[in-house]
């Protein structure tokens, strides 16, 4: 059924009202209310207060009563490839073997137009299942490939931000492009879809070694000429890549040189993985205010390395979780923590669920530059959530039950939790996934 366009929702509510500078400073941002009520009006939060307070004012045709539930903001997955969703949990390669053997024949399947739209819809609806309302997404080389995705998501009226693959070299010749031929391509799918709606274009090289300097200063040129777009590329994932960079771009210094020389570095440049820099490329992603997308799944699946959060901070970079699909190994951000916080923990690093849930609300909307429109319940934000059962197996009710605090809960759910932990995700102020049905709601 459609919504009137002011809803309120009564439940418990976690969130952040402002963006942190260092680990410590995290809790001073968070908002726990436990019996509280969220207003919207078409699509954007209105108000977050406790029942207590808003109650005398509260219509009751409009609200939807979801005590005994958790809110919290729409999960914000800031590095994710779509068409590698069907080859998911393929088995023992580290990452360049791994894409000559499984990813890039996938991925020659996305010329089909049928194809990409069938798996759009199907991967949009595995983000819904698992709560997330954002990402940032990685197409094919072919154009159809993400013209599939961005209809698919305009449907659903939902922040997305993808681009697609430019590759001209060290790949299959079904999968390679001409430089110029790429940069037609996609400044024919900025002008057609960046800023449409919610949606937005990120340019897409995919990484360092399947891009020519001639490839390059393409992308360059287009950054030049639409400078509100999003670079969106890995970056020092594999030691044998780094080694492989560094045979290929003998003149530059380092990896992330690679891509300063040609100006991609900068806010909105979001690079996935940064496992093996050198403190000079640290210092160069914060002086250009640069992002990390740290992918935690993929990392330890792809044995590629651990990646250092406690330096992340110290350098003052901007992080968001990546599930990285498919060499990560679920789309549930809830599982995703839970792995981060054990990579944490290899290095001695205590990564709270205060801290994880940051990183994968508004600590994410901050990586990619869109704290000002999502992330937290603040009023004005665009009303994305999702609805938390924080119980749903014999072993999570006992655990909860024994929960001193909302701390405790939290981390409760980022280690136990996983997909049925999600009960319900919005977008835009629309109720678009709910786990009674597992499918989209009318």
């Amino acid at each position: 059924m459609p919504f009137a366009s002011e809803t309120t929702l009564r439940a418990s509510f976690f969130d952040f009202t402002g963006v942190a500078q260092q680990p410590d400073t995290i809790a001073d941002q968070a908002r726990y209310l436990e019996d509280g009520v969220l207003t919207l009006h078409d699509g954007k939060v209105v108000s977050l207060e406790s029942w207590e307070s808003a109650q005398s004012r509260i219509n009751p045709a409009t609200l939807i009563d979801l005590r005994g539930k958790l809110i919290v903001p729409g999960f914000i997955d800031t590095h994710i490839h779509y068409p590698q969703t069907e080859m998911i949990g393929a088995f023992g390669e580290q990452l360049l073997e791994w894409l000559n053997q499984y990813t890039f024949p996938v991925e020659s399947q996305y010329h089909c137009p049928d194809h990409a739209a069938q798996m759009s819809a199907f991967f949009l609806h595995q983000l819904l299942a698992n709560g997330t309302t954002t990402a940032l997404v990685f197409g094919t080389v072919h154009p159809q490939s993400v013209e599939a995705l961005f209809s698919a998501a305009e449907q659903l009226n939902m922040r997305l931000i993808a681009g697609k693959v430019m590759m001209d070299r060290n790949a299959p010749a079904y999968l390679t492009e001409t430089p110029q031929a790429s940069y037609l391509q996609t400044r024919a799918l900025i002008e057609r879809w960046h800023n449409r709606g919610r949606l937005s274009y990120a340019l897409t090289p995919r990484f360092a070694p399947t891009s020519s300097p001639q490839l390059l200063e393409k992308v360059r040129q287009l950054r030049a000429e639409f400078p509100d777009t999003w670079l969106h590329t890995h970056l020092s994932e594999n030691p044998q890549e780094i080694a492989w960079v560094k045979e290929l771009f003998p003149e530059h210094d380092g990896y992330l040189d690679v891509y300063h020389q040609h100006q991609l570095t900068g806010k909105r440049s979001v690079f996935a993985h940064c496992l093996h820099l050198d403190d000079h490329e640290w210092q160069c992603l914060h002086d250009t205010d640069s992002s990390i997308a740290f992918c935690p799944t993929s990392n330890l699946f792809l044995g590629s390395g651990l990646f250092n959060i406690k330096r992340c901070w110290q350098q003052g970079v901007r992080m968001g979780i990546g599930t990285d699909v498919g060499a990560g190994t679920t789309f549930n951000i809830l599982q995703t923590l839970g792995e981060a916080y054990k990579v944490g923990q290899l290095q001695h690093y205590k990564l709270s669920a205060c801290e994880a849930f940051y990183h994968a609300t508004l600590g994410g909307a901050h990586a990619l530059d869109l704290d000002h429109a999502i992330g937290n319940f603040n009023p004005g934000k665009e009303a994305d959530f999702v609805v938390l059962d924080p119980a749903v197996s014999a072993l999570q009710q006992l655990r909860y039950a024994n929960s001193k605090d909302i701390w405790e809960k939290l981390f409760v759910l980022m280690t136990l939790g996983d997909d049925r932990n999600i009960a319900q995700t919005w977008v835009n102020g629309q109720p678009v996934w709910q786990r009674e049905s597992g499918v989209k709601a009318a």
